[in-house]
């Protein structure tokens, strides 16, 4: 967090010059947002470049004060959720595909970091991403992007709200009922028997 107090007040005092900072820094953890909510990894990238555009946009428009008080996680994050959203509204897609190895190749790993895994474990861990990359994916857009936003990117319950614009309690029942789904759509895969505890935090 400290990066981001550093990156608003850099953004505050020279908005062209820091932005590229802004980028390097947020743009992976945008792109595996918008992948999360969306499924597909052009649409996904296509968002993740717009929520930039809309933040510069945005932030030439504030004064320096309101700049440095951003809060540049869920700031970013409810740009790409909305952005997500519409995009989705246009598509008017609902049928998840059978598979999402591009989820997995976004970063997906970090929801079990390697820690030195050996070949095996990384093949079984890589199967189980994919297994709750799919079950994630058929979840309603409300519980889906409150579970991606807290469990995936991070975020706390209180950024999330912010980022979705919702109170800290439709958040927290969100991301419940989300789990809750989960945790049932996997309950008859013995394979992922080792990783059910992920989703009870």
């Amino acid at each position: 967090m400290d990066a981001d107090l550093a990156l608003a007040a850099s953004l505050a005092a020279d908005l062209d010059g820091s932005f590229r900072a802004l980028v390097t820094a947020h743009q992976d953890r945008l792109y595996t947002i918008a992948l999360r909510l969306l499924r597909d990894p052009r649409d996904a990238e296509e968002v993740a470049q717009d929520a930039f555009v809309r933040a510069y946009r945005a932030m030439a428009g504030y004064d320096a004060d309101r700049i440095r008080a951003l809060r540049l996680r869920p700031w970013l994050a409810s740009i790409v959720v909305n952005l997500s959203r519409n995009r989705r509204r246009r598509l008017d897609e609902r049928t998840p595909p059978l598979q999402l190895e591009p989820i997995v190749d976004a970063r997906g790993d970090a929801v079990f970091p390697d820690g030195g895994a050996t070949p095996y474990e990384r093949a079984a861990r890589l199967e189980t991403i994919r297994t709750l990359a799919t079950a994630l994916a058929v979840l309603p857009p409300g519980p889906r992007a409150a579970v991606v936003l807290r469990h995936v990117d991070g975020l706390s319950v209180a950024e999330t709200a912010a980022a979705l614009d919702r109170p800290e309690g439709t958040v927290k029942a969100q991301v419940s009922r989300g789990l809750a789904a989960l945790r049932l759509q996997l309950a008859n895969d013995p394979d992922l028997a080792a990783h059910r505890r992920e989703l009870s935090a």
